[in-house]
């Protein structure tokens, strides 16, 4: 999450000659007014794969050579590590900067949080993971004890034999619509995966029939923001709680969320960095992408509010008890980036004090049938976007042949965009059966093809 500028000096410094290298440094020194005098702290950690012990040695003899103070924090989640730096830099405010602190803050804090779930079972208490087999399983494994036996988690894909992401973890279980290989899944048990680095996360379970069924991240956000909201009103604080999503975002979450939970629904271009500013405009910001990766962002003031009536003496019994569990899911919760682990433990809790079922959450609302398509093209530049991508500026007629496609079918709304990262555009449909997005999908990328300069042969049906 480098802001626009920073992606610049750091291509500059990527493409440098060796001897060149202090040169371009010291460019950048100067162009950033950066005071060298200044203590410099970098936290650094790892995750399992080969590569990353001599990527991790590369980075810490690098911030010695310049002067700056290495920690090495060594096997840790990506959100991890966001963690360990915030604590940092609020001076411990927002926690203990170790791994051990790490734990202590999410597992107390859940643990209270559960006691407020009356007559939990030992089958309620229990949850398979899919650790991808990445550094979230060794983690996971770590953090057990610290749960006193409040949540069991039975850890598949712990890395001990499989390779990291394959054939496991949140993407695939997403794109494929199935459990990952190397878990056993009885019908209608709560399940989960995590991605390599831990800081996105799906749920799922199949029914009776042997039907899958995934809860993403549109699920997740939904279940938390409702729960939000309810403490909100029986707490009696008068704060602004907004969902933000991305224009892939299901219609049905949408709506739900605007029309039966009157929550503001924010849309913010694609990539997390633009999620979390735009959450950061309200007093609760719960941000998720469909792929699982988010967080809840809390103000400052929203904060102090929150605990003023926790520990108001003379505030009446129901609205103290909203205010104290608001405390507590403030504390699960890692502000910071998303994170597999905290958000399963916020998850966890939110279905042990509601009594409620994977299904039950599943049943909020019916997502849209929906489809996601490539293109490819020679150069992906020659499709802009606006209203946080929904809509395309050019080229020029792509967004009227998009809009009469729509209005062929049922609940149906489609957009494009280019990818970030290759030549090929991406396209997304959605409609009331799954017939009629397949059909859509493939009608767009049809325009897309023709409009947009698309290579190869021409984009052939689904069906």
């Amino acid at each position: 999450m480098v802001t626009p500028t920073w992606e610049g000096y750091a291509t500059q410094l990527a493409n440098a000659e060796q001897e060149d290298l202090l040169a371009a440094l010291k460019d950048i020194i100067e162009e950033e007014a950066i005071n060298m005098s200044q203590e410099a702290d970098v936290f650094v950690g790892k995750d399992t794969r080969s590569s990353s012990a001599s990527l991790s040695k590369a980075v810490l003899d690098g911030v010695s050579a310049l002067g700056g103070r290495n920690k090495d924090y060594g096997l840790v989640t990506t959100p991890q590590l966001h963690y360990m730096v915030c604590c940092q830099n609020t001076q411990g405010k927002y926690g203990e900067a170790t791994v051990e602190g790490y734990y202590k803050k999410l597992c107390q804090a859940f643990i209270q949080l559960t006691k407020n779930a009356s007559n939990c079972t030992d089958d309620q208490k229990h949850l398979s993971v899919d650790g991808a087999n990445g550094i979230g399983a060794l983690k996971v494994r770590e953090m057990e004890s610290y749960l006193k036996k409040e949540l069991h988690i039975s850890l598949f894909n712990d890395g001990s034999a499989g390779k990291l992401n394959h054939q496991c973890g949140a993407d695939f279980v997403k794109v494929q619509q199935n459990p990952p290989t190397g878990m056993k899944i009885n019908s209608g048990e709560r399940c989960c995966s995590f991605d390599g680095d831990a800081d996105r996360i799906v749920y799922y379970y199949t029914d009776s029939e042997g039907q899958f069924h995934l809860l993403d991240g549109d699920k997740v956000a939904t279940l938390i923001s409702t729960f939000l909201k309810e403490l909100l009103t029986q707490a009696g604080i008068d704060l602004e709680i907004a969902v933000v999503q991305t224009a892939y975002a299901n219609g049905s979450s949408t709506n739900y969320l605007e029309d039966t939970m009157k929550v503001i629904v924010r849309c913010a271009k694609t990539g997390v960095k633009h999620l979390h500013h735009a959450a950061q405009e309200f007093d609760i910001g719960v941000y998720f992408e469909a792929n699982g990766h988010g967080t809840v962002l809390f103000s400052k003031a929203a904060e102090e509010k929150i605990r003023q009536l926790a520990e108001d003496s003379i505030a009446d019994d129901e609205r103290k008890r909203a205010a104290l569990l608001l405390q507590d899911t403030i504390n699960v919760i890692n502000q910071t980036v998303g994170d597999a682990i905290s958000d399963m433990l916020l998850i966890e809790a939110i279905l042990a004090i509601r009594g409620m079922t994977i299904q039950q959450w599943d049943a909020i609302y019916k997502d849209l049938p929906n489809r996601q398509l490539k293109v490819k093209v020679s150069d992906r530049r020659a499709i802009d976007t606006t209203d946080a991508e929904r809509r395309a500026v050019s080229p020029t007629g792509l967004q009227e042949a998009i809009d009469t496609l729509v209005k062929k079918y049922s609940q149906a709304r489609s957009f494009v965009r280019p990818s970030g990262t290759e030549d090929v555009v991406r396209v997304y449909a959605e409609a009331d059966t799954q017939e009629s997005a397949d059909a859509l999908a493939h009608e767009v990328s049809l325009a897309v093809y023709r409009l947009a300069g698309g290579v190869g042969g021409e984009p052939k049906p689904l069906h």
